[in-house]
C-alpha cells in the first residue's frame, strides 16, 4: 500500500484529490487497462444510420418546428495549443542555415517533404500578408526570405504563434480580415444552434490563454454581430485541477520530482465530462475547436447538424413517453415487448438473453434503467484514409454488448481478428456530437454516472531523461460516454475538417 507523507497529504488537498482516488489509480497501473473487445464494426444498416434526402429533409422540418425555448449550447474543446501543428516549422528552423545552403538543397538533403509543400503553398496561407509585411525588405534572397517568414511566425520575438491556443490562430482568408476557428464557430452556431436570436457557446481552454480569448471577442464582436444578427453570450471553463492523474514510475511507484513532490498530469480530453457536466441545456453540441468550415459550406454543414438534433428530439420525446409509462403506471406485457422494441431500434440497446425470463418487476426496473440514460447522436464520416477512431459494437466483461466509439489505442492490434475488425471499419469519428442531457421530467443526469473508468489508456513518457507511466481518463466520447444511449448517423465528409499540420490551411476546404 502506498504511503503518503504530509506534504504529500497537503499536495493533494491543494489540487482537490482524494487519497482514495490516488490509490485506485495506483491500482489501474498495477492491473493494467484491459483493452476493448470488438463485436464488429457498426455499418450502415447496423448501428449506422444513413437516411434518404426525403427523411433528411423531414428531420430538418422538425428540428425547425421544436419549441424556441429550447435551451441549446455549442460546447467547444479548445484548450489544444498550436505548437504541435507547427511541428514541421520548428524542425525547418533548427536544421536550415540559409547561409550555406539552398533552400533546394535542404529539401533534397533531408527529403522534408511537408516543407516543401509548406513554401509552394507560401501565399495561400491566411497569415501570409501579415508576415510579409513583418519582414519585408529584411532578406537578402528567397532561401534567407523564407527562413525569416517561418521564424517571424513562430518567435517570440515575432507573432509567437507556435504558442497560441489554436482557437486564436488565423485559419481563414477573407481578404479585408483574417478569421479565427474561434469567429467561425460563433458564426456557424448562427446557422444552428441559436433560439430566438441569441447562441450561447462554452469554451474549454487554458487558463492562461483566457485574457487573450477576451480581447478577440472584442475584437471582432461588432463584425460577427453584424454579419449574424445574433447575440452571444460565451463563457469558458478551464480543465479541473482535480482530473489530473497521477504518474508512477516502471515499478508502479508514485513518480517524484526533483524537490520530492507527486507529479501529475492533465487526464486528457475525458476530464472535461465534469466540464460537459456543469453544463444547462436542453440540446448541447459538441465539436472540437479546429473543425470548422469556409462560407461556401457552411449550408450543408447546418443542415447536417439539423439532422442530428432531429433525430434525438424525435427518439428523446418517444423515450420520455415511455420512461413517464414505466414511472407512473404498471405497464402489461405487451407494453413491455414495446419498450423494449424500441430501445432496441431506435437506441441500439442490446438485451441478455435471460432477460425473457424475467417477472414484470424484473423486466420494469431494467428497461427504467436503460432508457433513463442521457442520449448522444454521433455523426460518422466515411472511412477514405487510415483506419482510426471510429464506431463499433463491442462486448464488455460482463457479456453486454453496446455501441461505443473506440479509438485504435483501445484495440489490441496483436490479436489479429481484432485488427482486422478494425481494418475493415466503414467509418470513423469526426468529434461531431449532439447530447440529449435531460430526463423526461427535466432534471439534468449526473454524468459522472455514466463514465466506464476501466476503459483509460495507459502511455509511457519521460521526465527529466526517466521513464514514467501516465494515466489518460477516458476520452470524453470515448469511455467518458461508455454508459449513455447512442445513435450513428452518418454525415458528408465536408463536416469534418480538422487542422493538425500547418499544411492543412492549404486544402481547398479551407480556402475561403
Amino acid at each position: 500500500m502506498m504511503q503518503l507523507t504530509d506534504s504529500d497529504a497537503i499536495q493533494l488537498e491543494k489540487k482537490g484529490i482524494s487519497k482514495e482516488k490516488v490509490r485506485d489509480q495506483i491500482e489501474t497501473f498495477e492491473e493494467g487497462i484491459p483493452f476493448v473487445n470488438l463485436e464488429k464494426a457498426a455499418v450502415v444498416g447496423d448501428g449506422i444510420y444513413k437516411f434518404s434526402e426525403k427523411d433528411e429533409s423531414l428531420l430538418i422540418k422538425y428540428y425547425n418546428s421544436f419549441p424556441k425555448e429550447l435551451a441549446i449550447l455549442k460546447f467547444v474543446p479548445a484548450s489544444g495549443a498550436a505548437s504541435r501543428m507547427f511541428k514541421v516549422l520548428f524542425n525547418f528552423l533548427d536544421a536550415y542555415n540559409f547561409k550555406k545552403e539552398t533552400f533546394q538543397d535542404y529539401a533534397k538533403r533531408t527529403g522534408d517533404k511537408d516543407m516543401l509543400v509548406f513554401a509552394n503553398g507560401l501565399t495561400k496561407f491566411p497569415f501570409y500578408e501579415k508576415v510579409k509585411h513583418a519582414i519585408k525588405a529584411k532578406a537578402n534572397d528567397e532561401n534567407e526570405e523564407l527562413y525569416l517568414f517561418v521564424q517571424q511566425l513562430l518567435s517570440e520575438e515575432g507573432f509567437n504563434y507556435g504558442f497560441f491556443p489554436k482557437g486564436l490562430l488565423p485559419f481563414h482568408d477573407y481578404a479585408d480580415f483574417a478569421a479565427t476557428p474561434f469567429e467561425e464557430h460563433l458564426k456557424e452556431s448562427a446557422m444552428y444552434a441559436q433560439t430566438n436570436g441569441n447562441a450561447k457557446l462554452h469554451f474549454t481552454i487554458s487558463e492562461q490563454h483566457k485574457e487573450m480569448f477576451l480581447s478577440e471577442y472584442e475584437s471582432i464582436k461588432d463584425r460577427v454581430t453584424t454579419a449574424t444578427k445574433i447575440s452571444y453570450v460565451i463563457d469558458y471553463s478551464y480543465q479541473k485541477s482535480a482530473t489530473d492523474t497521477l504518474a508512477v514510475d516502471m515499478d508502479n511507484k508514485p513518480f517524484r520530482n526533483s524537490d520530492g513532490s507527486l507529479l501529475f498530469r492533465p487526464g486528457g480530453h475525458g476530464a472535461l465530462i465534469e466540464n460537459l457536466n456543469e453544463q444547462q441545456a436542453d440540446v448541447i453540441f459538441v465539436k472540437n475547436i479546429d473543425n470548422v468550415v469556409v462560407p461556401k459550406n457552411v449550408e450543408e454543414l447546418a443542415n447536417s447538424k439539423k439532422i442530428l438534433t432531429g433525430v434525438l428530439l424525435q427518439v428523446q420525446q418517444k423515450a420520455f413517453k415511455y420512461a413517464e409509462v414505466l414511472e407512473s403506471s404498471s405497464p402489461n406485457d405487451e407494453e413491455i415487448l414495446k419498450i423494449r422494441k424500441f430501445l432496441e431500434e431506435r437506441l441500439n440497446v442490446r438485451f441478455i438473453d435471460a432477460f425473457n425470463s424475467y417477472t414484470i418487476d424484473e423486466k420494469i426496473r431494467v428497461l427504467k434503467d436503460k432508457i433513463n440514460r442521457p442520449i448522444r447522436v454521433c455523426g460518422m464520416v466515411k472511412n477514405e484514409g487510415e483506419p482510426g477512431g471510429g464506431p463499433f459494437w463491442i462486448r464488455d466483461t460482463s457479456g453486454r454488448t453496446s455501441l461505443q466509439i473506440v479509438e485504435s489505442a483501445q484495440i489490441d492490434m496483436k490479436n489479429e481478428e481484432q485488427a482486422s475488425i478494425l481494418k475493415n471499419a466503414t467509418h470513423f469519428n469526426p468529434v461531431d456530437l449532439v447530447c440529449g442531457v435531460k430526463n423526461y421530467k427535466g432534471e439534468k443526469y449526473n454524468l459522472l454516472n455514466y463514465v466506464d473508468s476501466k476503459q483509460g489508456f495507459i502511455t509511457e513518457k519521460t521526465k527529466e531523461g526517466r521513464e514514467l507511466k501516465a494515466l489518460e481518463l477516458p476520452g470524453l466520447w470515448n469511455g467518458a460516454m461508455a454508459y449513455w444511449n447512442t445513435i450513428f448517423v452518418e454525415v458528408p465528409l465536408l463536416t469534418f475538417n480538422p487542422v493538425k499540420t500547418v499544411n492543412d490551411l492549404l486544402k481547398p476546404s479551407h480556402q475561403v
